[in-house]
């Protein structure tokens, strides 16, 4: 089928060359137009990003050439575009905010990284495989903000979340309601973006704050797990998390230590373990392009996962566990592992918008 036009805003950055990188082959989708700061404007994309090119591969053949428009410049945008990533870093985030919903109003949907509308009622948090059907709020944010030429925004969480929520989710979809939550994260350097942790705090070194991390970790999920109201996302309030988020010396992988209190019913370490083998949802039913085969692998040895060995599973998308056991303060516990730049980040928007596509919500 003919690929469907799309753009990056924001890629320059490191999240942006993700975009550029995984969607090198993409059987859907297409880059045809880049955009970031005024300071990249006017480049050739392979001259803007020449020194500060973060991926393990080569700037593609197919967006070397392209020259990059200041992203405030819609007036340049190419007419063959249908839609847009965004990976914006803005100094302010309402103006990032604003600017994702400038170009929804323009018509395109917007598929974001960025947290500037995560927390906005009407605009859609998606982890496919947990909340597919919030997509359907955008009808919703459309009606509240006067979009009529089909444009919206769509957001992915933070990566810290990625590594836990599925296999929690598995078991709350299963029958075991979930009282409490206590996540100590450990989170790869590359999360910070670039230039990132300076060198010499992170060398030989762990640091146990990271801005803003815990707040994510402790109020995402509850969006994620919420329901449609009549003007937006419903909080779910049946679960309390702590959290507790580190940056520790690895370059990719986030991962989280989970303590589970259940509500009533405690499943047996051998049920948990089916409803992790078992479990599917609607990026593996419509067998997306980039949607994990398994979306949760158990890794039965008791010093696994590791970020370098298993960070890149199912490409990168997948969620690896590992140290299922009895918590004598609560109930389990266990090890979940997720690639913060990939299902966290440019892999996690691309599966996005894939859903987006499949559900007619980008044409």
């Amino acid at each position: 089928m003919e690929k469907i036009k799309c753009g990056v805003l924001g890629a320059t950055g490191v999240v942006g060359q993700n975009y550029i990188r995984l969607l090198e082959n993409h059987p859907w989708f297409q880059v045809v137009d880049v955009a970031a700061s005024p300071q990249s404007a006017g480049k050739k994309y392979f001259d803007a990003v020449s020194d500060k090119w973060q991926m393990n591969r080569s700037v593609p053949e197919g967006v070397r050439d392209l020259i990059v428009r200041d992203v405030a410049d819609t007036k340049a945008i190419p007419t063959d575009v249908k839609f847009y990533f965004s990976a914006m870093e803005m100094p302010k985030r309402d103006e990032e905010a604003a600017m994702e919903f400038e170009y929804a109003k323009l018509g395109y949907p917007v598929v974001s990284n960025s947290s500037a509308n995560r927390s906005v009622d009407d605009v859609p948090m998606l982890i496919p495989e947990i909340n597919a059907d919030h997509i359907n709020i955008i009808p919703i944010q459309q009606k509240n903000r006067g979009i009529t030429k089909g444009g919206f925004v769509a957001v992915k969480p933070n990566c810290s979340i990625q590594s836990f929520m599925t296999p929690v989710f598995a078991l709350m979809k299963a029958g075991f309601p979930i009282e409490k939550l206590i996540i100590t994260t450990l989170q790869a350097v590359s999360g910070a973006g670039y230039p990132g942790v300076p060198s010499l705090d992170i060398v030989d070194n762990l640091v146990p704050f990271i801005g803003g991390e815990e707040a994510k970790t402790e109020k995402e999920p509850m969006k994620i797990f919420g329901k449609i109201g009549e003007k937006g996302i419903i909080l779910f309030d049946q679960i309390k998390i702590g959290a507790t988020c580190t940056r520790v010396p690895i370059s990719d992988g986030h991962m989280a230590s989970v303590s589970i209190k259940f509500k009533e019913k405690i499943p047996t370490e051998e049920q948990i373990l089916k409803i992790w083998a078992d479990f599917r949802g609607v990026p593996q039913e419509l067998d997306l392009p980039f949607a994990p085969k398994q979306p949760i692998i158990y890794q039965k040895q008791e010093n696994r996962p590791q970020p370098k060995k298993d960070r890149d599973n199912d490409k990168g998308m997948a969620v690896t566990v590992g140290r299922l056991r009895k918590d004598p303060v609560f109930d389990v516990k266990f090890i979940g592992l997720s690639h913060n730049t990939v299902r966290g980040a440019a892999g996690g928007g691309i599966l996005n918008a894939e859903l987006l596509k499949a559900k007619g919500f980008i044409k």
